[in-house]
């Protein structure tokens, strides 16, 4: 890799305000969480959530996806009326404000940044990738079905702040490929072949030129948008089982990825060093979600232990843990927290810093809300 190249991925935040290794100071939580609302739906007995997504649009929408072949979409300002720290979350049923009927189970979501909220889209256990018009009632615009019939794991869309390709979208799937496409068109703009699933996928928010990739073969890479036949351009090796989740920790190029290792990791952009190892949750045999907060630098995860975890980039150990009291996915078997997603924007007159959604296996939604400590001075 050329100087220029390393130089570039390694300014701002990460050189600037981020020091990894200097100090060795105990994890400490500077933020205050608090349960907002439970959301559940008549059917959600039988809908394990697989992925969530809010929109970057205004008024902000949340949509969720799972087994249960829905995504549902739901207006994020009703489901965060303000409340007191001390006040018990609200309990919601049956709140969606749209449900879209999709023909097989779904594995992944996301809203197009380019559409303002008006577009959804989905992967799902039949090779698809599919788009959806939410203000038409959910009506089909795009089936997109290139994966052989093999599962799609993941999809994302690039930034529309990126000048050059802010046109693009990829999957991931299980026929071994990763596919990237012109949302304008669909029309195929590069296939990158693995020699095993690919399992996650994710552009770089910011609107820089790259695109991460992480799957069966144990490892992450980060390829260049603008040269994808020249192949990768950084990897990450180190992680001992299939990675799950890749996701771009903000200004700087770095990239946290999770794996059914029970680990997620931070790596240095350009060289591929891992930075930092977290662990904590509990992720073996299920997909538990996982999710960069940039603006607060928190990383958030599922557990096959039923429970939330927050960690600071800052440290290896979990800063906040909660339990989903009371979920069951049926019968004897305890449930899993199976997806999470934080809202990357805060809006006009908000009270709240942050809010992080989580979904459980038996489909149903928590809602946190969290504001920094006021820091004490004396």
């Amino acid at each position: 890799m050329s100087n220029t190249l390393l130089a570039s991925m390694t300014t701002g935040s990460f050189q600037d305000g981020y020091k990894e290794e200097e100090e060795d100071l105990r994890p400490c939580c500077d933020w205050d969480f608090h349960l907002s609302a439970v959301v559940s739906n008549s059917d959600s007995s039988s809908d394990a959530i697989g992925a969530i997504d809010f929109s970057s649009s205004s008024p902000r929408l949340l949509a969720t996806a799972g087994i249960a072949r829905k995504i549902r979409i739901y207006s994020a300002a009703a489901l965060l009326v303000p409340t007191d720290d001390d006040s018990p979350p609200r309990h919601v049923s049956s709140s969606c404000d749209l449900c879209i009927c999709a023909p097989a189970k779904l594995s992944s979501v996301r809203f197009r940044p380019d559409a303002a909220g008006r577009v959804v889209g989905c992967g799902d256990y039949d090779g698809v990738v599919a788009e959806y018009d939410v203000e038409r009632y959910g009506a089909p615009l795009l089936e997109r079905d290139e994966h052989a019939g093999r599962r799609v794991w993941d999809i994302d869309y690039s930034s529309p702040a990126a000048a050059s390709h802010g046109h693009l979208a990829a999957s991931a799937s299980d026929d071994r490929t990763a596919q990237l496409w012109d949302s304008r068109t669909c029309e195929t703009v590069a296939v990158v072949r693995f020699s095993g699933a690919v399992c996650c996928v994710e552009f770089d928010p910011l609107g820089g030129p790259w695109l991460a990739l992480g799957g069966a073969d144990r490892n992450a890479y980060v390829y260049d948008v603008r040269k994808m036949g020249r192949g990768h351009v950084w990897e990450m090796e180190g992680h001992a089982r299939a990675v799950t989740y890749v996701r771009f920790a903000g200004e700087g190029g770095r990239v946290v990825t999770s794996a059914a290792d029970g680990t997620h990791r931070l790596w240095e952009p350009g060289t591929g060093r891992q930075v930092r190892e977290y662990a904590g949750h509990v992720s073996g045999r299920s997909f538990v979600g996982m999710g960069v907060w940039r603006g607060g630098g928190l990383i958030a995860s599922g557990s096959e232990s039923n429970e939330v975890f927050v960690y600071d980039l800052r440290w290896g150990e979990p800063i906040w843990v909660r339990g989903f009291d009371g979920v069951s996915c049926g019968g004897d078997e305890k449930g899993f927290v199976s997806a999470v997603c934080w809202s990357q924007k805060k809006e006009e007159g908000e009270e709240m810093d942050g809010v992080l959604v989580a979904g459980g296996s038996d489909g149903v939604l928590q809602i946190f809300v969290c504001k920094r400590k006021e820091m004490d001075l004396d």
